[in-house]
């Protein structure tokens, strides 16, 4: 499906916007934890450097079994950097965040529908009907 990256950008603009957006591979950990029915979407991300880091692939197949487990859409992204820029630093401390895993819950509001989400959706479900169970996408420059 051609604009996936160019979705998952407006995903992830709009949900920090909206304030449903969780970075941080123990914080998304602990969100899945306490309430997996409310995560929408799950974000991998690594880069070359980090395919050595075998902590953090542990992390990774627990986190996509999980999401597996409980039907939560997920996807990889091999550029942190470009995410980085997308979602910028916490804005608590304004310190880097950590980025290699990123949640979108559902906010508290009725009837939010995100179109970027439900293309993100399909092109999810198109990608599981090859085998893709974790497709990876480029984000846009």
């Amino acid at each position: 499906m051609q604009g996936a990256g160019t979705a998952l950008h407006e995903l992830l603009v709009s949900a920090q916007r909206r304030g449903c957006l969780t970075a941080g591979v123990y914080e998304s950990a602990k969100l899945m934890n306490v309430d997996p029915d409310n995560v929408a979407f799950c974000v991998l991300a690594a880069d070359r450097e980090d395919e050595g880091d075998i902590a953090l692939q542990i992390h990774f197949t627990l986190i996509q079994a999980f999401c597996c487990e409980n039907d939560i859409d997920i996807v990889r992204v091999n550029d942190v950097a470009k995410l980085a820029a997308i979602v910028g630093p916490s804005e608590d401390s304004g310190e880097p965040r950590d980025l290699h895993c990123i949640l979108i819950t559902n906010p508290n509001e009725e009837g939010w529908k995100d179109p970027a989400l439900e293309k993100l959706n399909l092109f999810c479900e198109e990608s599981r009907n090859v085998n893709d169970w974790v497709p990876t996408i480029t984000l846009p420059e």
